[in-house]
């Protein structure tokens, strides 16, 4: 009997594993998760459920009786300690093997912690699972004052959350906007104020030296600029590290996370890699790229699946993420790479808008603000790879599905 193993029970391996089902495997299917809960998915945690919007149970990628149903072997609470190419086994923590015909890896990736004194005290979270989305959670109903390292997807959801539950917060970013990285300047400016005028404060361009404690909990932080923020609450949110670990041990090619081809097939052409821990050719893009955003999970995964049946899979998407923070909600494609200009269209003083980077004419990116059932046609645009009348896209009467020219 023909075994395929799937290592990481998040959202890529559980899809996966459903993809397998629904192409016809009928061989023997391992999913191998370190954590005690199913298969979950994680924007949530950061978003409604963090908020207490949205109930637990709608979380989660399958009912509890599916994985039985479609035979497939679910090991919760079970940690692949090494992964034996020559063998074709995954070594578990138990001292047991599991011999595999195909493997995939889909471990995705741990929270970047601060290298400072105080890094360890209570009241310091970080937040990738769903026990840190409880506890944080928890924590709301209790901290009078947040201070969140970090003003990414995270830090700035988990900002969000925590001033509607009634804390003062407080972001300490290094860069001089918020999401300065992966929006540039124009657009992080734009989430700083939507943060401001909800009560949130800033310290741009300064990090965190130390966290000061007293009977080992935070009591304030210290900025490298030196000034003391009280908190009785720290949020870490400085990106997130691929869980490359088996990889490396096991020899294939890494480097910034688990290096496989535009159908997510590793130096190793029975290993594959999907989702935050893949760095895959985007044939799109012409390099390849790490993304640890769920649209990446929710589609690698079933992509790796195909690729492992044999089938001729080319994962060429296009980036997306979304986000829901206060008042302005918004989904964004592509990458700012390179980009040389940005055009509006809408308003942005009343937060219903497209924004769109553009390289050389041509758009690279595009996020909408408020507007919705757009993507399709923003991504259109980004595939066309053809230049745009910058007029034309900044008119809203001009339909997006035209102006590829």
């Amino acid at each position: 009997m023909t075994t395929f193993v799937i290592i990481g029970a998040g959202l890529a391996g559980a899809k996966a594993a459903q993809t397998l089902r629904d192409e016809g495997f009928d061989g023997d299917i391992v999913l191998i998760g370190a954590e005690g809960e199913r298969p979950y998915e994680r924007p949530p945690l950061s978003k409604g459920y963090l908020k207490g919007k949205s109930e637990r149970e709608k979380v989660y990628v399958h009912s509890p009786e599916w994985y039985s149903e479609h035979s497939v072997d679910l090991r919760l609470g079970t940690t692949a300690v090494a992964v034996h190419r020559d063998r074709k086994v995954v070594e578990l923590d138990s001292g047991e093997t599991v011999a595999y015909d195909k493997l995939l890896l889909a471990t995705g990736a741990t929270p970047r912690t601060l290298p400072v004194p105080g890094a360890d005290l209570g009241g310091v979270h970080t937040l990738r699972t769903l026990p840190d989305s409880d506890t944080l959670r928890q924590a709301f109903a209790q901290a009078g004052r947040v201070v969140v390292a970090g003003a990414g997807w995270i830090g700035l959801e988990t900002a969000a959350a925590a001033r509607a539950a009634g804390c003062e917060v407080t972001v300490v970013e290094s860069e001089p906007t918020p999401l300065h990285r992966v929006l540039g300047p124009e657009l992080g400016e734009i989430y700083a104020g939507v943060h401001r005028r909800n009560g949130v404060e800033f310290r741009f361009g300064a990090g965190v030296a130390e966290i000061a404690g007293e009977d080992g909990r935070v009591r304030e932080v210290v900025t490298t600029a030196g000034e003391r923020l009280p908190a009785d609450l720290v949020i870490v949110g400085v990106g997130a590290a691929p869980n490359t670990g088996l990889a490396v041990a096991a020899g294939l090619d890494v480097a910034d996370g688990v290096v496989v081809d535009a159908g997510l097939r590793s130096s190793d052409p029975d290993v594959f890699a999907a989702g935050d821990v893949a760095e895959a050719h985007n044939p799109l893009l012409g390099r390849r790229i790490r993304v640890e955003h769920w649209a990446n999970a929710l589609n690698g995964g079933p992509a790796a699946a195909r690729s492992m049946l044999g089938q001729d899979v080319v994962f060429d998407r296009v980036p997306y993420f979304y986000t829901d923070q206060f008042e302005l909600g918004m989904e964004f494609s592509g990458d700012i790479q390179g980009y040389d200009q940005v055009v509006y269209r809408g308003s942005v003083e009343e937060l219903a808008f497209i924004a769109f980077w553009l390289r050389e004419g041509r758009v690279i990116a595009g996020m909408n603000v408020n507007i919705w059932d757009v993507t399709g046609a923003i991504q259109g645009l980004i595939r066309s790879g053809q230049a745009v009348d910058t007029g034309a896209l900044a008119d809203p009467a001009q339909p997006l599905d035209s102006l590829a020219s």
